[in-house]
C-alpha cells in the first residue's frame, strides 16, 4: 500500500489538473513545481500517462535519470494512479451540470449573494477536484472557505457576512447528504 497520505495525492491531483487547465505556460509550470515539491518531500515522483490521462505518483526508488528500473519494483501497490479527465463522481461536463441545477436551486430560493457563493464552491468543486459540491468533504469545505473564498472568488461584503448560511443553503437544496458544516 502506498506510504503517501490521502491528502498529498489529492494535493497532487489537484495541481496537475490546474496545470493542465491554465492557458499560461510559466503558471503551468509553477502548478507543477509546486506539486512535485511537495511528492519530493515524500520521496515520490508525478508523470502523466497520456495514453489514459492518469497521474502516476511513482516512488523515487523506482526511477534511474528519469525512467522506471522494473527490477527496482518490489510492491506495485506503493505507486499511486489518479484520474486526470474523470472522478466516480462523472466527467467535468457531468459534475458541471450537476453543481449548476444546485445553484439554480440556491438563486431561486434565496437568490443573492448566496448565488455568489454557490457558484463560486461549485467552480472549485468541480475546477479543483472534479466533484459535486454536495460531496465536498470537510477538509475541501474549510479550503473553500479559508482559502479559495477569500483569494479567488472577489466576495462582495454581503457575501463574507453570510458565508455559513450559504453553504448551509446548498445543503438545503441538495438532495444528498453533504459534510457536517454544510448542514450547521
Amino acid at each position: 500500500m502506498s506510504e503517501l497520505p490521502a491528502d498529498v495525492v489529492e494535493a497532487a491531483t489537484r495541481l496537475t489538473r490546474l496545470a493542465r487547465q491554465v492557458g499560461d505556460p510559466a503558471e503551468a509550470a509553477a502548478y507543477r513545481q509546486r506539486r512535485d515539491a511537495q511528492l519530493a518531500d515524500h520521496g515520490f515522483t508525478a508523470r502523466v500517462r497520456t495514453d489514459d490521462e492518469t497521474l502516476v505518483l511513482y516512488p523515487d526508488e523506482w526511477l534511474e535519470d528519469g525512467t522506471v528500473v522494473l527490477e527496482r519494483i518490489k510492491e506495485t501497490d506503493r505507486a499511486v494512479e489518479r484520474s486526470l479527465t474523470a472522478s466516480n463522481e462523472g466527467t467535468w461536463a457531468e459534475i458541471e451540470a450537476h453543481n449548476r441545477k444546485i445553484v439554480a436551486a440556491v438563486d431561486d430560493a434565496y437568490g443573492s449573494p448566496h448565488t455568489e457563493t454557490a457558484r463560486a464552491f461549485a467552480d472549485f468543486m468541480g475546477n479543483h477536484y472534479l466533484g459535486r459540491i454536495d460531496n465536498a468533504t470537510d477538509a475541501q469545505l474549510e479550503e473553500f472557505t479559508q482559502e479559495y473564498f477569500v483569494r479567488n472568488a472577489w466576495p462582495s461584503e454581503k457575501q463574507r457576512e453570510v458565508l455559513e448560511t450559504s453553504l448551509s443553503y446548498i445543503s438545503t437544496v441538495s438532495e444528498a447528504d453533504c459534510p457536517s458544516q454544510l448542514s450547521e
